[in-house]
């Protein structure tokens, strides 16, 4: 039993400590060449993630593979720790992603998206004007708009109309139906804002400055969020999975530890 166990978790961490040398080499690799916010704002979370698994996975190798104690202990308090903030992040992300939705519009192949729909704690996180700064950043830097302007700049407002645009195109590409504005090409319309849509503050915030557009509207945070909240569930999905493969690691490493203590 002492063999298995203790080469299973050295074999794992291992495998760990050789996957953290490029995630280490790409985070370098952003610190040097990042010329956006977007790139920069992923570089240390990169590397800190790299040297995080760079130092367990060491850790875990020694003490299982070499019989030190103590620093097999300090992996096993790691990991459990792992597993315990992953089980609530789980949680979290599956409570705060239950609410909110794009509303279906008539006649239309999108949905438009409403920032009073989603929870409370997703819509602190775009209200402050630093973080929003950063997001519409990256948004310009994925030239999501942009591309949509190219697909569909001969789209006659008719074929425009049955477009299945993602949540961001929707929300932060083009203005709302409700201000009526009269269509000229996705990303540029003639704004004219009848009486009746006045209430809608969205309206006043659409620019056709490709730099501006629907960047500062409500429905762009909406549509941003629909985003985070799609792929906020899956990431939980993956996760319970993930903490299943921790919980099995942990094992053989508890079993490895006493192995130690044997020795």
């Amino acid at each position: 039993m002492f063999r298995l166990s203790n080469n299973l978790v050295g074999i794992l961490n291992l495998v760990t400590f050789l996957l953290s040398l490029p995630i280490l080499g790409a985070g370098i690799w952003l610190s040097n060449r990042a010329n956006t916010d977007c790139e920069r704002f992923l570089e240390k979370p990169v590397i800190a993630l790299a040297v995080f698994l760079l130092v367990v996975s060491v850790a875990g190798l020694v003490g299982a593979c070499c019989g030190v104690s103590c620093l097999l202990w300090l992996y096993l308090l790691v990991m459990f720790l792992l597993i315990v903030i992953l089980f609530c992040f789980t949680i979290f992300a599956f409570v705060v992603t239950n609410e909110g939705a794009g509303r279906a519009v008539s006649d239309r192949g999108y949905k438009e998206y409403r920032l009073g729909d989603y929870s409370n704690w997703l819509q602190k996180r775009v209200a402050n004007t630093k973080n929003w700064n950063k997001i519409k950043s990256c948004l310009a830097d994925g030239m999501v708009c942009t591309g949509l302007a190219y697909k569909s700049v001969n789209d006659t407002i008719e074929q425009f109309y049955k477009e299945h645009l993602s949540a961001v195109q929707s929300g932060c590409c083009k203005p709302s139906d409700d201000c009526g504005f009269t269509y000229i090409s996705p990303t540029v319309w003639n704004l004219t804002v009848g009486t009746a849509i006045s209430s809608n503050s969205d309206c006043s915030l659409w620019s056709n400055d490709p730099k501006v557009l629907c960047y500062n509207c409500q429905s762009c945070k909406a549509g941003l969020l629909d985003n985070i909240k799609s792929d906020w569930k899956k990431v939980a999905v993956c996760n319970i999975v993930f903490l299943i493969v921790l919980i099995i690691v942990y094992s053989f490493g508890c079993c490895a530890f006493r192995n130690n203590l044997r020795r």
